[in-house]
């Protein structure tokens, strides 16, 4: 579940308040798991995943928002990419905006639709979409200076 938080998150810390918030809320509602709905990993992990969620509209709300960035097209190419280390690769991801990096964390790594990240994070679909727009566009700029 750690690497979970650390997907989602920008520092260890922040991974660390996540983790420990969501097992606090497992073992408070732990009367709550249903074993004909789902696994008691899947309901963890799902409980996990919104603790994840609440802490970036936390700090979304606390921080200001700038104005938006012209995208450029890059290519990646995938010699790059395989150069690549998972951790580089999440150190990066890491580094993206707190709402683009969870909407990206939810399609790509967990493979939500657009509209459950919408529902999740209260952002429209379209929003969801720009997001992993961006979060794709930024990655790839990333990996491009990197391997520079």
């Amino acid at each position: 579940m750690m690497n979970l938080c650390l997907r989602y998150t920008k520092t260890e810390t922040d991974a660390l308040e996540v983790l420990n918030t969501g097992f606090y809320k497992v073992f408070k509602n732990i009367h709550r798991y249903n074993s004909a709905k789902a696994t008691l990993y899947t309901w963890i992990r799902t409980v996990i995943i919104n603790s994840c969620l609440d802490l970036i509209k936390a700090k979304q709300n606390r921080s200001t928002t700038g104005e938006l960035e012209q995208a450029i097209n890059v290519h990646v190419a995938p010699s790059a990419i395989a150069k690549m280390s998972a951790s580089e690769i999440l150190q990066l991801v890491r580094q993206l905006p707190p709402a683009t990096q969870a909407v990206f964390n939810l399609y790509v790594m967990e493979g939500y639709h657009h509209i459950e990240i919408g529902k999740l994070i209260g952002i429209s679909e379209g929003t969801s979409k720009w997001h992993l727009s961006e979060a794709r566009k930024k990655l790839q700029i990333m990996i491009n200076e990197q391997n520079r």
